[in-house]
């Protein structure tokens, strides 16, 4: 008979024995047979029962090791390059192990959000608890939602936030992370694609608050997109002992009267500027342009936590009520922030220009600068107008007149090169001290803000063409010029609206700009404008150099702003390189993965645009959710089989009319002129055109907007019953008939008559 080993025999086994825990494999390894392993069960099930031992697919192991092979999420190196792993399957209690993942020559890369399957191996001493070598890569993190939770009675469902999300997902009873009804939450998909009634399970991993909160608004975004807003500790570790720079190995540059120049309410400061008149008698007429920019560098060294978490977010996010900084605080608000009166390191370029605003010259230097005023744009163009106050007035005659002058030469210089010159407003979303929003209004262009804009232009083209005559790798900033396609479209929408895009020669921003001006002051101007904007290839980061089309500059690199873009900290290290000032610029390793780093924060600077739009979209739904049933105006600003989207004159806001909204008729949609057609009426929908409609409904939750459309071009809409009888919309015919060609007839000739019109009044 065998005799049944003891409950700490059993344990002492399994720890000893962690790949064999299936109940057969400790039965074996103490010869019980027969009727002893119903005994064997008992005793399993009383170790499982006291917290000893936890069964999974059948096999039992100690609840508070990790098993020897497990799931793991990979960290972000930490500063000396080791990969370290969250243990995705930890239930213990006290504090969760840290696993060291030991890279074989043979392992793929891995990243951060990368999940393995690992083998582990205990170890006793050291700074970790296991040591993970690589099975198999299995992806990266599962699909994440963001939604508010609904509890039902045997856990509850997600309903996402997302604008078109068509599906909820179920939660477990064990998984909802004690969210309560109607919480905001960030979930995980939990394992298949779809569970019970065909819907995708989920696991509640954060609780987010209330969703009704104004400051929610930005909070979904950033969640919804993945932006990081915690610094791990490592980094702000290192950021609080960073200590200010000194003048060794530096440009004293204290004396040197530079201002910073910037809105209201910035959150940083990371250039200052000042101009004066050349006094060299070989450039009569000219200027002298410094632009000085704090020296992230200095700070944010290569390998370390700092510049590890720099990378990963590639630049800071901006939302109406907050900011996702690149850096912490105590470094884009203090040591790297061009306080006044305060001295501080930077990068500073002096330039020089002739009378015609063509730069002729420049110079880079590593230097300690010390703001004379923090002045915004508003004081600037005020002092400048003729109403200064007692901040700008003592600075009028040495600073801001020199300022201008200089600003007035790159202004002529600019009109020659002719960038790409877009109309296009832009909204600022106002709050209350106590974060309720107010107001949605448009921002004032100033020649305050031109002026900044030229002279960092400038700046930025001082320091690519810098680096590309010494032969130092760098990071520019390409823009391409527009596919064919685009243009076609662009031409199309131009050529409705009576106006002229050239065609047959190498197009030049000069050809757009011509659109534009013709358009300024029309009907047409800001249709020509959104639709000479969509037809533009997007910016992006590269080691190569393709130009830049919107700004018409062959080369161009960011150098600007390094305390919230990591393309610019890449470009000082480059400087501190070619300029030999320093070991803190850019590494060997580095430059051989110039690839990688400028895909990655292309793909963060897109992330974090899109972030920002759905903010401002849920904004302005918040902000018109009390007025349902309200009439606006507005143009068409796109056209869809499923409808069309309208953009409010008062607020910029979009919305869709829902194709079953534009009348009592089935519409034809044209994918290559972006236009719909009423089968019955022959009525043209088309980009642009005036439109009158009634907001029905607002989702800030998803920043949706839906309308009614009441007129068109100042025409009400069909009513009554359809002309195309009892089949009405769903039934229209879709061939070839007498009834398409007749519409297909009116639809020409109502676009002739359109052209012929509008040709007139332009």
């Amino acid at each position: 008979m065998s005799t049944l080993p003891t409950k700490s025999d059993i344990l002492a086994w399994i720890s000893d024995n962690p790949t064999l825990t299936a109940k057969r494999d400790i039965a074996k390894a103490f010869g019980i047979k027969g009727a002893a392993r119903i005994d064997l069960k008992r005793l399993l099930k009383e170790l499982e029962e006291e917290g000893h031992l936890e069964k999974r697919h059948k096999t039992y192991r100690d609840p508070d090791r990790l098993p020897p092979v497990s799931v793991l999420q990979v960290k972000a190196p930490n500063s000396d390059g080791d990969l370290f792993a969250k243990p995705l399957e930890w239930q213990g209690e006290g504090h969760e192990p840290i696993v060291l993942i030991i890279p074989r020559a043979s392992d793929p890369a891995l990243g951060e959000g990368d999940r393995i399957l690992a083998r582990l191996q205990l170890v006793q001493e050291g700074d970790h608890n296991y040591e993970a070598r690589l099975i198999r890569r299995i992806g990266s993190n599962p699909h994440k939602i963001v939604g508010i939770f609904r509890k039902g009675s045997e856990g509850g469902r997600i309903l996402p936030i997302d604008k078109g999300a068509d599906k909820e997902w179920t939660v477990a009873a064990d998984a909802t992370g004690g969210a309560q009804e109607g919480e905001l939450v960030e979930a995980e998909q939990a394992g298949p694609p779809r569970g019970r009634m065909g819907l995708p399970k989920a696991r509640i991993t954060m609780r987010l608050g209330d969703p009704s909160e104004p400051r929610a608004v930005s909070l979904i975004a950033i969640h919804q997109h993945g932006i990081p807003d915690d610094f791990p500790d490592d980094v702000i570790a290192e950021a609080d002992n960073a200590e200010p720079a000194g003048l060794k190995g530096r440009k004293d540059l204290r004396d040197m009267p530079l201002v910073t120049i910037d809105p209201w309410d910035a959150r940083d400061r990371d250039d200052a500027c000042y101009a004066h008149a050349d006094d060299d008698p070989k450039n009569p007429g000219g200027h002298v342009i410094w632009v000085a920019i704090a020296d992230v560098a200095h700070y944010v060294r290569t390998g370390s936590a700092l510049d590890s978490e720099a990378r990963k977010r590639g630049n800071s996010s901006y939302f109406p009520d907050r900011v996702v900084p690149m850096l912490p605080d105590r470094l884009s608000g203090d040591l790297c922030s061009l306080h006044e009166g305060v001295p501080r390191a930077c990068l500073a370029v002096r330039m020089t220009i002739d009378s015609s605003g063509t730069k002729t010259g420049q110079t880079f230097h590593r230097g300690l600068m010390r703001s004379i005023a923090a002045l915004t744009y508003q004081q600037v163009q005020a002092a400048i107008d003729g109403t200064p106050d007692e901040q700008t007035e003592p600075l009028i005659d040495d600073v801001l007149k020199p300022l201008y002058a200089a600003y007035a030469a790159l202004k002529s210089a600019s009109d020659r090169r002719q960038p790409l010159d877009l109309d296009l407003p832009e909204r600022k979303i106002e709050f209350s001290e106590e974060g309720k929003l107010t107001a949605v209004n448009f921002t004032i262009r100033l020649d305050a803000h031109r002026l900044i804009e030229e002279f960092m232009v400038l700046a930025n083209v001082a320091a690519a063409e810098t680096l590309i005559a010494k032969k130092t790798p760098l990071l520019f900033r390409v823009h391409e010029e527009p596919p064919p396609a685009k243009l076609e479209t662009l031409r199309e929408v131009a050529d409705s609206a009576g106006l002229q895009l050239a065609k047959g020669q190498v197009l030049k921003t000069a050809h757009l700009n011509k659109l534009l001006h013709d358009a300024a002051g029309s009907d047409e101007a800001e249709l020509i404008n959104m639709a000479t904007l969509r037809s533009m290839t997007q910016a992006y980061y590269s080691p190569a150099n393709f130009g830049h089309f919107g700004l018409a500059l062959r080369s161009y690199a960011h150098f600007t702003s390094p305390i919230r873009r990591y393309s610019d900290l890449v470009v000082h290290r480059a400087l501190i390189l070619a300029h030999g000032w320093g070991d803190d610029g850019l590494k060997p390793h580095e430059i051989d993965g110039l690839e990688a780093t400028a895909e990655h924060i292309s793909l963060t600077e897109r992330r974090s645009m899109m972030a920002e739009r759905d903010t401002t979209d849920r904004y302005l739904a918040a902000f018109l959710s009390d007025r349902i049933g309200a009439e606006f105006t507005g143009r068409i600003s796109g056209v869809a089989k499923f409808g069309v989207f309208v953009k409010l004159d008062e607020t910029g806001a979009d919305g869709l009319v829902p194709i079953r909204n534009l009348g009592n008729e089935y519409f034809h949609f044209d994918p290559n002129s972006a236009t719909l057609m009423g089968a019955d009426t022959g009525m043209v929908i088309t980009l642009g055109m005036r439109v009158t409609v009634k907001l029905i409904e607002a989702a800030p939750v998803t920043g949706g907007l839906a309308f009614d459309l009441l007129t068109l071009e100042e025409n009400d809409m069909p009513s009554g019953p359809s002309r195309g009888g009892p089949r009405g919309r769903r039934g229209a015919p879709s061939g070839g008939g007498p009834r398409r060609k007749q519409a297909n007839a009116r639809k020409k000739d109502a676009k002739a008559k359109t052209k012929v019109k509008r040709r007139r009044t332009s």
